[in-house]
């Protein structure tokens, strides 16, 4: 059988003490979007992380489109075309919404503009508050210059920490609504979300963690059709 797209296998470690991750495998395939969830605590975070190299495993392995990364740096990751928006501090805030796009083009040698018009298609607001600072906009389009800067490297994965954290319901659809749009372009996405309800409802794929470690892994339907999924992990 083919191995998917990007997956993290197995993976045992933390940031130094005890281990937070337990044998915990997080898979996605090309296109798809795979979603992270489970309780406080759980290691959804430091999942994501791991795949993204940001910990060093004692145990299992990170492979993306075939090849062995478990040993390369976040910033190796970034230019094999892993995409990383962490949750907090994710952009310059005295730089320009422009600015802080062009920052996300910082590996490439060729020209840019065709990605900033399609990052401007799919966040207009972006557009049409380019010139302004980042740190005069909301928090959910800082959400999306966040995003947008990521998409700026070209990734073949965008890895999301949590983006609706703090954001209305409102502002929270219409993130998830340009997820979806991402994903048909052919980028895989992996994100790690609070909302988990919304969050399956979009996934193609969602893993629940428990401990650090896999507790439930099917479909985004399948998991929101689990009656022990949703009375443990859905409120009912």
């Amino acid at each position: 059988m083919a191995e998917p797209f990007l997956i993290g296998q197995d993976m045992t470690g933390g940031y130094g003490g005890a281990d937070i991750l337990h044998s915990c495998t997080i898979a996605v395939e090309k296109g798809e979007i795979a979603v992270i969830v489970g309780p406080n605590g759980a290691g959804k975070s430091t999942a994501m992380k791991a795949v993204f190299g940001m910990l060093n495993l004692r145990g299992g392995h990170v492979k993306l489109d075939g090849e062995d990364i478990t040993r390369l740096s976040p910033q190796a990751r970034v230019r094999k075309g892993m995409g990383f928006v962490p949750q907090t501090h994710n952009i310059f805030t005295s730089m320009t919404v422009e600015e802080n796009l062009e920052m996300g083009a910082f590996i490439r040698t060729d020209d840019c503009a065709d990605t900033l018009a399609q990052v401007y298609d799919l966040f207009p607001i972006l557009k049409q508050k380019r010139l302004q600072a980042a740190g005069e906009l909301s928090g959910g389009q800082r959400q999306q210059v966040a995003v947008g800067r990521a998409l700026m490297t070209q990734p073949k994965v965008l890895m999301l920490d949590e983006p609706t954290a703090g954001v209305s319901p409102i502002v929270m659809d219409e993130l998830f609504d340009r997820i979806i749009e991402v994903a048909r372009t052919g980028i895989s996405i992996l994100m790690v979300e609070q909302n988990a309800r919304q969050a399956l409802e979009i996934a193609d794929k969602g893993y629940v963690l428990v401990q650090g470690a896999n507790r439930f892994t099917d479909t985004g339907k399948a998991l929101m059709a689990d009656p022990e999924v949703r009375r443990s992990f859905l409120g009912g």
